[in-house]
């Protein structure tokens, strides 16, 4: 079986070609885009425009995970978000809606208004026990996706990879312990959370590692500061072709869905990216 919506949501079917999923940022302070997306009108123009584009999902943002941005709570979250999936769902009925957001409170409230999966930067461990996660209880319970992306505060590692994988799976074991069925589940490597840079790059080199664990990967690497540095670009909005090259590479080794700000920029290089990794298996205009 392949993920599925609690909404009846028609979800693309990441077996048969990568899927992109559009950036929607509704925070004030994110790191390239903040306040541009700020009340129900600039989202609803954001939305048609990726979705235009080609974006397979949009991904609501309402708290910031730059380094050093300041943390909010389940309400204010609540305030920016819920009126946002509910106009996107009134205008946009078939649109795949992602929430981002750690808070299992703000996921069920989410997805009880529209929203069609969640995407937990904490990996479904925010507040979470050994035997029991509040967002995979939360994402059980609405038999919805959840994404599970690898994080930690520091870049503390002894052995990178050992470290990395075995985070991953105590997630995944902690969600399934939940209740949450394991085709709902995808991983994320979390590029650019609690990495050096080089850290970063391993990430995306070695993608495979994770893909290997048998669940569907998420790559964001849009925009990141690791790009500018390699790229020796400051400009947030000039980092495009380490967007293009990491997004190539990471379907290469086996990412099945490539999160991005520019849609229309990214969208050529993940079908050709695509096309060559699926070679005989391809089809054109395969957009199902």
């Amino acid at each position: 079986m392949s993920w599925t919506s609690p909404h009846g949501t028609p979800l693309p079917d990441w077996r048969k070609r990568t899927l992109i999923m559009g950036i929607m940022n509704l925070a004030p302070d994110s790191f390239s885009d903040g306040g541009q997306v700020h009340n129900e009108a600039t989202a609803l123009a954001r939305a048609e425009k990726l979705l235009a584009e080609g974006a397979d999902v949009l991904d609501l943002g309402a708290e910031s995970t730059r380094p050093g941005a300041t943390p909010v709570d389940a309400a204010t979250e609540l305030a920016r978000l819920l009126p946002v999936v509910q106009a996107l769902r009134r205008r946009f009925p078939q649109a795949v809606l992602s929430v981002d957001t750690y808070k299992a409170t703000v996921a069920r409230a989410c997805v009880e208004a529209g929203a069609d999966l969640v995407n937990d930067v904490e990996g479904g461990r925010f507040e979470a026990r050994p035997d029991e996660s509040p967002m995979g209880s939360a994402c059980a319970a609405l038999r919805c996706p959840l994404i599970l992306m690898h994080r930690r505060p520091q870049a503390d590692y002894e052995d990178f990879w050992t470290e990395v994988l075995r985070d991953l799976r105590v997630s995944l074991r902690c969600v399934q312990a939940s209740g949450m069925r394991p085709e709902q589940l995808w991983t994320d490597p979390g590029f650019g959370f609690g990495k050096t840079p080089a850290q970063n790059l391993m990430l995306v080199r070695d993608l495979a590692k994770i893909t290997a664990l048998g669940f569907p990967v998420l790559l964001g690497t849009s925009r990141k500061s690791t790009l500018g540095l390699v790229l020796g670009e400051a400009d947030p909005l000039r980092r495009g072709p380490g967007n293009d090259v990491t997004a190539a590479w990471g379907i290469a080794q086996g990412a099945s869905m490539i999160r991005v700000h520019d849609v229309a920029a990214l969208r050529p290089i993940v079908r050709m990216a695509d096309a060559l990794r699926r070679g005989p298996s391809w089809e054109p205009e395969d957009r199902g």
